[in-house]
């Protein structure tokens, strides 16, 4: 396993039935990151976008709790969405430092 480095403040999504949109939070240095680390506390669906119009669904990336994903983040992404698989919770996301 590396190690990574989480240096900036990240940004919680709470999630329920209905897609919750946030801003990816940028690194230490004021940029969007390359890769962000999400982790949720129940199982939500995540997707990255572009623009403030893009949602989640249950057939976008699962993230389970207690099983962090990194991601990587397209040129041009500064939107994640999430939305709950069955029970509500909360979704972080951390951007990861160069």
């Amino acid at each position: 396993m590396s190690a990574i480095t989480i240096v900036a403040d990240g940004v919680s999504i709470a999630t329920s039935g209905t897609s919750a949109t946030a801003t990816l939070p940028n690194t230490n240095a004021g940029t969007k990151p390359r890769l962000i680390r999400v982790a949720a506390t129940a199982a939500a669906h995540v997707q990255l976008f572009k623009d403030g119009t893009g949602t989640a669904t249950t057939a976008d990336t699962l993230v389970q709790p207690g099983d962090a994903v990194t991601l990587v983040v397209p040129a041009g992404t500064n939107n994640i969405a999430a939305i709950q698989s069955s029970a509500a919770g909360v979704v972080q996301v951390s951007p990861l430092e160069d």
